[in-house]
């Protein structure tokens, strides 16, 4: 099989990672739940993790990092931690689900939302920011790479926005997070979300927060911590304050080996690869006339993550991604992606999309021989 659907998961992760996996689940009791050797060992282990993912996202206290199960978790916690009845929050027609559908959840609970729009090519309007602020608006929750057209958003002219207007700054990494470099305080971002399966190279289940130091933020979950348990209320230090519960510690480690070896590869290598990757594809379908491609192509010095949506004619993009399978074992992904108002935006509702993404593990020959299957493909459709 070859496989194109790397912004949903990372299929093939490195040797180092399953190894670390297997290990922790050979020798690891429950972290903070004893002082025996298998407790400390896991206990160990995932303070290392903190430290190394503060310093791999630019932040100096490893208490600023918060284990989650994914970034749809860290980003429940940030988005019903912080926001309330009253608040008014800016977001973006930009925005996966695991964004939107806890914003309309504080909706109906009185809040007030507004949505920066995108031009034809899937770039937000960054004038919008500013224009849309109001005397209530208290933050601003942002995705940094969009899954459907791969567009990046310019993190540092929207923390400027924020940090002009003292709005506070939550921003979803899901698909930047192990791709691009992302110094959460030269950035100024107050909480950062992301998972660990995606280009983090982690097993699933995995993920996180980076919070700014001192910001509070309610919890979501209240119940074990393996500390002041005749406390009737949860733990107000951090990370124990967001962390109820035992934590992923057999999946920690393989998100732990998962950052050492992006730092041992470098991001620039992974990402200049996975970039190459994507334009050779690009290059390869863009000048089929029955191929529509999603997107910023046309600047080819602007970043973006490794992802190419596309329609072939009418199809509806399930027809495509089933023919991609059954006949040239190719897997992508179809459908709405889980980012509604984008795919309001762009008119592509009703057909969907088909999402090819790209890892550094993926080869040439893979991607030729999926420029080979659209090119077969695009035959059948209508003039």
């Amino acid at each position: 099989m070859i496989y194109l659907d790397n912004a949903a998961t990372t299929m093939v992760k490195p040797d180092c990672v399953v190894q670390a996996v297997c290990e922790a689940m050979k020798n690891f009791g429950n972290s903070g739940r004893g002082a025996h050797e298998a407790s400390l060992d896991a206990s160990r282990t995932i303070f290392g993790a903190r430290m190394k993912l503060a310093s791999f996202f630019g932040v100096k206290n490893p208490t600023q990092v918060v284990f989650t199960a994914n970034s749809t978790e860290a980003l429940n916690i940030a988005i019903k931690g912080l926001f309330g009845k009253g608040d008014h929050i800016i977001t973006t027609v930009m925005e996966h689900n695991s964004v939107l559908r806890p914003l309309y959840e504080l909706e109906r609970a009185g809040a007030q939302l507004s949505f920066v729009d995108c031009d034809d090519a899937g770039r937000p309007q960054y004038r919008q920011f500013q224009e849309l602020v109001r005397e209530n608006t208290r933050g601003i929750v942002c995705t940094q790479g969009s899954n459907l057209t791969g567009n990046i958003v310019d993190m540092v002219k929207v923390s400027e926005i924020a940090r002009a207007n003292d709005l506070l700054l939550i921003v979803d990494a899901s698909q930047t997070a192990g791709f691009l470099d992302i110094d959460v305080s030269a950035l100024g971002i107050d909480v950062l979300c992301f998972t660990g399966h995606k280009s983090m190279l982690g097993p699933q289940g995995t993920g996180g927060m980076i919070v700014r130091d001192g910001l509070e933020i309610r919890p979501l979950l209240s119940g074990g911590s393996g500390v002041q348990t005749y406390n009737k209320q949860h733990p107000k230090e951090m990370p124990t304050a967001l962390e109820a519960g035992t934590l992923n510690g057999h999946g920690i480690a393989g998100l732990e080996a998962a950052v050492e070896y992006i730092e041992e590869t470098t991001l620039e290598t992974i990402r200049k690869r996975e970039l190459d990757l994507m334009w050779r594809f690009y290059d390869g379908i863009r000048s089929i006339p029955e191929v529509a491609i999603y997107g910023n192509f046309q600047d080819r010095t602007a970043l973006r993550c490794p992802i190419v949506s596309l329609n072939i004619g009418d199809f509806d993009s399930s027809e495509v991604n089933q023919e991609l399978f059954m006949t040239y074992d190719i897997a992508v992904r179809s459908g709405a992606h889980c980012a509604p108002l984008m795919h309001k935006r762009l008119g592509t509702v009703s057909q969907g999309a088909v999402r090819f993404s790209f890892s550094w593990q993926n080869t040439e020959e893979e991607v030729d021989a999926a420029i080979a299957a659209i090119r077969e493909i695009a035959k059948e459709a209508k003039p």
